[in-house]
C-alpha cells in the first residue's frame, strides 16, 4: 500500500485525520506543540507541521474512499499522477518529530527580501539576498560579489 497526501480545507487537518480514523483509514497528520500567546495568557497547542497536508495509506482501488470525509478537497498530484510518499519518508517525519529538542518547527517557502546561505556549486558559502521568486528560478543578490546570479530549479 502506498502513503497519498490529501489536500483539505484550512485548518481541517486534525478533523480529517479524525473522520478518516472512524472510517478505518490508515492516516497521519503529523503534529507540533507550540505555544501561542493571547493578551491575557499563554497555551501550548498541537498544530499541524503541514497545513492542509493529511498523509493516508491506501490501495490504488481504496483511493475515493476518502473522499467520504467532510473537510477533503482533493489528492495531491505530481506529474499528472497522485503524489506518492515513500515509507522512509513517513518514518523520517515521525522520528524527527519524537526527537527531544524539537520545541517549534515552521516549514515556509523562499520569499523575496530573504537572506539565504548558498551550501553548494561555485557559490557555496556565499550569503545572499533573494530578489525574486518565479515559476522557474530565483534571481539572488550576492552583495560579497556584487554580482547577481539566477538559479534555475525544477
Amino acid at each position: 500500500m502506498n502513503w497519498y497526501v490529501v489536500y483539505t480545507k484550512p485548518k481541517w487537518e486534525k478533523k480529517v485525520a479524525d473522520k478518516l480514523k472512524e472510517l478505518g483509514i490508515e492516516c497521519y497528520c503529523p503534529l507540533v506543540t507550540q505555544i501561542k500567546q493571547w493578551s491575557d495568557r499563554k497555551k501550548k497547542i498541537e498544530v499541524p507541521l503541514f497545513n492542509s497536508y493529511v498523509f493516508v495509506q491506501l490501495t490504488d482501488v481504496e483511493r475515493n474512499s476518502v473522499f467520504q470525509v467532510a473537510g477533503v478537497v482533493r489528492y495531491l498530484f505530481w506529474l499528472g499522477k497522485p503524489a506518492i510518499v515513500k515509507d522512509e519518508e513517513i518514518e523520517a517525519i515521525k522520528t524527527s518529530l519524537k526527537a527531544p529538542n524539537i520545541s517549534d518547527v515552521t516549514v515556509s517557502s523562499i520569499q523575496v527580501g530573504d537572506r539565504i546561505k548558498l551550501e553548494s556549486g561555485a557559490f557555496s558559502n556565499q550569503s545572499a539576498i533573494v530578489q525574486e521568486v518565479s515559476n522557474n528560478y530565483y534571481i539572488l543578490v550576492l552583495e560579497t560579489l556584487g554580482c547577481i546570479l539566477k538559479i534555475k530549479y525544477k
